[in-house]
């Protein structure tokens, strides 16, 4: 994993655990890997892992099963997507406003671009 030096590594990493999460790849319920694995796979000190996934057990996307590992919890999917929203409206979206006004983009012109955007990735029908 390439990791972006003007953010966290515990936060890219628990955006990294989130997509798994939104994507299908980890299942509610299913048991994830291990902080030492995890670690491993993504080259990273043990310790850092450690505060991702205290991080994601705060937001209640997963929880740790004494002496077995962590497991994401039954709705942890809804809670991802909270914890997501509240980072992209929070640090994201200002950015994207500051863009958008200071490059003068109409708001018709997004709204098609995004319409686009949903029909080319989202409506494969």
């Amino acid at each position: 994993m390439d990791f972006n030096a003007n953010k966290a590594i515990y936060l890219q990493i628990a955006e990294h655990v989130c997509e798994h999460i939104m994507l299908g790849t980890w299942k509610d319920e299913e048991k994830i890997p291990s902080v030492r694995d995890l670690a491993v796979q993504l080259e990273v000190n043990p310790n850092t892992v450690m505060r991702t996934y205290d991080l994601l057990q705060q937001k209640a996307i997963i929880a740790n099963k004494r002496g077995i590992g962590f497991f994401l919890t039954p709705d942890a999917i809804k809670q991802v997507k909270a914890y997501r929203k509240s980072v992209f409206l929070a640090d994201e979206l200002p950015q994207m406003f500051r863009n958008v006004y200071l490059l003068e983009i109409d708001l018709e012109e997004l709204q098609k671009r995004y319409q686009t955007f949903i029909e080319e990735n989202f409506n494969q029908n």
